[in-house]
């Protein structure tokens, strides 16, 4: 199942049910899961690994170099998961020794036209990255994250688990658990309602993280009492990874 006009170094581990287009290129220290299907003109450079049933589409690059002027060579690695789609021209870079030394992208992500994941990146699972959203270096998705086409997210943020960016959003702060912001620069516009009740999660859930965001946006408190009223007035795990975002926060949250 490997094109004739593909090159394929003897080195890398491909599956035997893996498919791979014409005129990709495979390189040494890539090792391709079963039910991988690769389009054409695809680029894979290792070290990397891909785990079973991805898709990658034409002109993606995978496990290259990475843009970090300090990058001189070192056998870096790009890890990612199973089913992720990879689509038309994205770039995914392999990590610095500076920090990582791995790229790590979970599974079922789906990375749109043109989207753009740099070195020491650490995405989680089930996080669409539509079309030319790009993530600078160390920057860390939650589960279930969102990001609208051509966002930009500023080296070293967190965006947490269900949390939204609106297309066009520049973000320069971390952003809180299950919250939406948009705008350059980036501002909270509420709760991602609409993706937690889609995800199952209950009224009483929705209600708590609800209280929970006005206290941290809407009565005026300092981050170090919204913290404590958080940690002693709420219960359930929703509001306790809500916490946890906002306790983490090296760059400030997004305001």
């Amino acid at each position: 199942m490997i094109h004739p006009t593909a090159i394929v170094d003897p080195s890398a581990r491909v599956s035997d049910d893996v498919d791979i287009g014409p005129f990709c290129v495979v390189g040494p220290e890539v090792e391709i899961g079963d039910g991988t299907v690769i389009g054409p003109h695809v680029v894979l450079k290792g070290p990397t690994r891909l785990g079973k049933r991805n898709r990658i589409f034409q002109f993606a690059s995978v496990g290259e170099d990475c843009q970090d002027k300090k990058y001189a060579g070192e056998p870096t690695r790009l890890e990612m998961g199973d089913d992720n789609v990879v689509r038309e021209g994205v770039t995914l870079h392999r990590g610095t020794v500076q920090d990582k030394e791995a790229t790590v992208i979970g599974s079922r992500n789906l990375f749109m036209a043109y989207a753009h994941v740099g070195h020491d990146c650490v995405i989680g699972d089930d996080c669409i990255l539509a079309n030319q959203a790009t993530l600078a270096g160390h920057v860390t998705i939650g589960d279930h994250a969102i990001l609208g086409g051509l966002s930009a997210i500023h080296q070293f943020c967190h965006i947490g688990t269900h949390a939204m960016c609106g297309g066009g959003s520049i973000i320069t702060k971390d952003v809180p658990a299950y919250v939406i912001v948009n705008g350059n620069p980036a501002q909270t516009h509420g709760l991602n309602l609409v993706g937690l009740k889609r995800r199952g999660f209950s009224r009483e859930a929705l209600r708590a993280l609800g209280e929970a965001y006005r206290t941290v946006y809407r009565q005026g408190l300092t981050m170090e009492q919204a913290l404590e009223r958080l940690a002693n007035d709420f219960e359930g795990p929703e509001v306790a990874t809500f916490l946890a975002s906002l306790k983490d926060s090296q760059r400030g949250i997004t305001r």
